[in-house]
């Protein structure tokens, strides 16, 4: 199991490369992402969170019912106008849920492991809202940063003790 990178990781704040090769170590490291997420109890993970920088997300909106979806080099292309406030929260920010306003429904086009062009239309709920938390790992955005400013106020003290521990388990290593 890949350690889940936690926030004050310069990582997560990194824009991701873009993938070029699809190959063998791409489609092990994409297996290998699906059994992180779901043994984190995650709905999502970028590669950045696993310390990767690269254009990679898995996510499953369906608790497990049907196989989390890859997406390689997305790019939303839709977003309504229509906003959604909802709990999010992070596995690279642990044991912190904030509201965060999204677009209620979007459209994404991406590859998967093998190179494909695929698109997903008019998503909505919580496959819009975890897509759309995924790539902003993928700009270096975390979801705090999309919190009102009174919420993120609220979590600064959290913010900077996970920060802090971030960086003395840094230095111990």
């Amino acid at each position: 199991m890949a350690t889940i990178r936690i926030y004050g990781d310069p990582i997560l704040r990194k824009k991701a490369q873009t993938v070029t090769k699809f190959d063998d170590e791409l489609k092990e490291f994409v297996k290998q992402m699906k059994v992180d997420m779901y043994e984190n109890d995650g709905v999502g993970l970028a590669a950045p969170q696993v310390g990767r920088s690269i254009c990679l997300a898995v996510v499953d909106a369906t608790a497990g019912e049907q196989e989390p979806i890859v997406f390689i080099n997305p790019e939303i292309y839709y977003c309504s106008n229509e906003k959604e406030d909802a709990e999010e929260g992070c596995l690279s920010v642990p044991n912190i849920t904030l509201p965060v306003k999204r677009p209620a429904s979007i459209s994404v086009r991406a590859y998967d492991e093998e190179g494909k062009k695929f698109t997903m239309e008019n998503l909505d709920g919580l496959w819009a809202r975890a897509i759309q938390h995924e790539l902003d790992h993928l700009e270096g955005i975390l979801f705090v940063d999309r919190a009102s400013p009174v919420h993120r106020q609220l979590i600064s003290g959290k913010l900077k003790k996970l920060a802090k521990s971030h960086r003395d388990s840094s230095k111990s290593e």
